[in-house]
């Protein structure tokens, strides 16, 4: 691509967004709040209707463009039949068709989008914007257009850059680098130099700055240490738990016939007797293993069905749901099925695979609540040889409010001194909703970094574009045993030796072909840092929280969940949702024949997208707060006049 076709691709851009409510073209810096698209009368158009419309504006387009040239050919009569095996490659360098392909976008295609990403008040599927950084950088994967499956660093940094991103990640959700960083890092030593001459003081200042620890009488070398962790960018968290699962499946059952002395007795093949390498029903039979189970509370629909592609089995997803509380982990009920391994009862042992919910999707609750639940539930997982995997596609999150050890202690001093704060109205709840602190949201997160695995989402609270998920472990060598690509000669000899410790990506994920996920990431935390995305976190959780204490004020709805501490003290329960609030609201209307079709009847306005649910077996609302242009004071306003004109309609 030269530049001038670069040129004309974003010329034609500018006019598609020219003729879209994308661009603020008044000037008016409210109209990033304006309305939701409200559809054409008519609807979307349905397969059919555009099938049909797609191969007129096809065959408008090309005619179009051919009749601007100089060339007479025949393959306009070509063309008009239909017959495009005739059509001149040649012409496609002499016209231009993107002006007329602008205008059947903006007219037919554009105006049946959704905005949920470009809108701050879709609150519907966690699903975050995107910054501005983030579209810069999705744009220029887009451009470039890199191959990142096979690390080349002697020919692009691309795979070189996809772990400095996967790193700042680390770094974001505060994950111990000696165990989950990846790749390698340099590291001096120092020695007796005998062979060079003394280093001035400024050679030796020099050195330090750079990093290194010098003395006028010792010589430095650098070596790299290998650094324990592994990771990937994926499509999003369901194939993160794929690979989360995966790695789990491959962990019990090893473990399971070590246990069970059933190695082979070939050095050749026991180095490699793997999961992946000889399939699920080998390892099973050898170990005397019944079935693999997946033990959690209240997971995402894609636990369900990474179990079923890794070959566990959707039924055999087991709850250990606490009965008082069914979002947290219940831990004698974790130990009683994790001891199943010893196959007591003589029908064949039972593994075991701990999904740890890191903010589950209808509440945004934690499994856990405190780095000691943690130690405990990794003790029970250690002893019985359990694989921890933390879900955590939009909860893991929490851990950027992480700060220094006295920041929890801080915060809930903070909540004890303004818990008491009451309001009437919506002008008076931002004390109360906003003083509250983080403690419950710090301590839900606190302790994930013991799990084996994590999953989470870059398109949802990152703010990048679709699609970008993330995978990480402490277990690198086992990815390779699970996604190793086998013998591709071709693949292997584009490969170069290197000393950077990168895992070639091709190595350790589903796919063999994925575009350049980690561009935008890199762009966004280059650009707004933690910091940044602190502040966008605080301001989600504000507004989640100023709209629940808001409901909880109003009689006409019902905040779920109802059960809990203080359940029958209201101001007690009232502190307790605040202060569990994260970054999503559950509700419903307690006039059950206005409920029913509340939601549909907030959407039909065009202000703000809310998702319906089911809780308890009663429909619900949810509110899920993720984008990074919230304005809590404008959002709060609109979602309650948009509830209040609602109700008062129906």
């Amino acid at each position: 691509m030269d530049n001038s076709n670069l040129a004309t691709i974003i010329s034609t851009l500018q006019t598609i967004l020219a003729t879209t409510p994308l661009l603020d073209r008044d000037g008016d810096h409210d109209r990033d709040r304006r309305d939701l698209r409200v559809l054409p009368v008519g609807g979307i158009p349905d397969l059919e209707t555009l099938e049909v419309q797609s191969r007129a504006q096809a065959h408008a387009i090309r005619t179009a463009a051919i009749t601007t040239t100089t060339r007479q050919s025949n393959n306009e009569t070509d063309i008009r039949n239909g017959n495009d095996t005739k059509f001149d490659s040649r012409l496609r360098t002499e016209f231009d068709p993107l002006t007329q392909l602008a205008t059947h976008l903006s007219t037919d295609i554009i105006p049946f989008l959704n905005l949920s990403s470009l809108s701050p008040n879709y609150y519907g599927f966690v699903t975050g914007g995107a910054t501005p950084a983030a579209l810069l950088g999705d744009f220029l994967a887009s451009v470039f257009d890199q191959s990142v499956q096979v690390h080349l660093p002697q020919e692009t940094i691309a795979t070189t850059l996809e772990v400095v991103a996967l790193n700042q990640l680390v770094r974001l959700f505060r994950l111990p680098e000696e165990e989950w960083g990846i790749g390698g890092r340099r590291r001096s030593e120092t020695e007796p130099d005998t062979k060079s001459k003394t280093k001035t003081e400024a050679e030796a200042e020099t050195d330090q700055q750079r990093g290194f620890t010098t003395t006028p009488s010792t010589t430095t070398t650098t070596t790299r240490r290998n650094l324990g962790g592994g990771g990937t960018f994926t499509t999003g968290a369901t194939a993160s738990n794929v690979l989360g699962l995966a790695l789990g499946r491959e962990y019990v059952l090893r473990r399971a016939v070590e246990l069970k002395g059933a190695l082979p007795d070939d050095p050749a093949v026991e180095t490699n007797y793997s999961c992946g390498e000889h399939g699920i029903a080998e390892l099973m039979t050898q170990a005397g293993v019944r079935k693999i189970q997946v033990l959690t509370t209240l997971p995402h629909s894609s636990i369900a069905k990474a179990a079923s592609i890794v070959g566990i089995g959707r039924k055999n997803v087991v709850s250990i749901n606490n009965p008082k509380d069914p979002l947290q982990i219940d831990l004698e009920l974790l130990e009683s099925e994790a001891r199943k391994i010893r196959d007591e009862s003589g029908a064949g042992a039972v593994l075991s695979i701990l999904v740890v919910s890191a903010g589950e999707v209808n509440t945004g609750r934690f499994a856990t609540d405190s780095r000691e639940t943690m130690v405990r539930v990794r003790r029970i997982c250690d002893e019985y040889g359990v694989w921890v995997h933390v879900d955590g596609a939009f909860g893991l999150f929490g851990r950027v409010l992480k700060g220094d050890e006295g920041e929890a202690e801080a915060e809930a001093a903070g909540a004890a001194a303004t818990a008491t704060t009451t309001a009437a109205a919506v002008d008076d709840n931002s004390d109360a909703a906003d003083k509250i602190g983080y403690s419950d949201i710090i301590r839900g997160v606190d302790g994930l970094e013991l799990a084996d695995s994590i999953t989470s989402d870059c398109h949802k609270l990152l703010n990048v574009p679709y699609d970008c998920g993330v995978f990480f472990t402490r277990h690198k060598t086992l990815s390779e045993a699970v996604f190793g690509n086998g013998n591709a000669a071709y693949l292997t000899s584009m490969a170069s030796a290197s000393s950077d410790q990168i895992q070639s990506p091709l190595n350790i994920g589903i796919e063999n072909s994925r575009r350049f996920r980690a561009l935008p990431v890199y762009c966004t935390l280059m650009a707004y840092g933690v910091e940044g995305y602190r502040d966008i976190l605080k301001r989600q959780i504000g507004l989640a929280r100023r709209v629940t204490r808001w409901l909880l004020q109003d009689e006409r709805f019902e905040v779920l969940p109802t059960s809990g501490e203080g359940e029958n003290d209201t101001a007690g329960r009232e502190k307790e949702l605040l202060r569990k609030t994260f970054m999503v609201v559950l509700f419903r209307v307690r006039d059950r024949n206005k409920n029913k079709d509340f939601v549909k009847n907030v959407n039909k306005t065009g202000k703000i997208y809310l998702t319906g649910t089911v809780w308890e077996g009663e429909p619900a609302a949810r509110i899920a707060v993720s984008n990074w242009q919230v304005d809590v004071e404008k959002d709060t306003k609109k979602i309650v006049d948009t509830f209040d004109q609602v109700l008062k309609q129906i």
